[in-house]
């Protein structure tokens, strides 16, 4: 009966011991996961903020160019529709 006893738990230890270092690796693998998850996410949280703050600069930059060729144009009609100078002499 002790012969018995000694078989099966020198057959059952070694595959809890298996077990229980699969579970550990798996835990271990799956916080790793999480942890590289927050990281691409605060990552790409990151890049859209970045990237709002670019898109407000280039908007800005496309309002400027807008802005300031129609007002050029405006200065050059108002320039044409001026009555012509005679050149005065002296």
């Amino acid at each position: 009966m002790g012969d018995t006893l000694i078989s099966a738990l020198a057959l059952l230890l070694p595959f809890v011991l298996i077990v229980y270092i699969l579970r550990f690796a798996f835990k271990h693998a799956e916080r790793k996961q999480q942890i590289e998850a927050n990281y691409a996410a605060e990552k790409a949280a990151q890049y859209a903020v970045q990237n709002k703050v670019l898109e407000d600069r280039v908007a800005v930059l496309e309002q400027l160019a807008i802005d300031s060729g129609a007002e050029t144009a405006a200065q050059i009609e108002a320039l044409r529709q001026l009555p012509e100078r005679k050149e005065s002499t002296n």
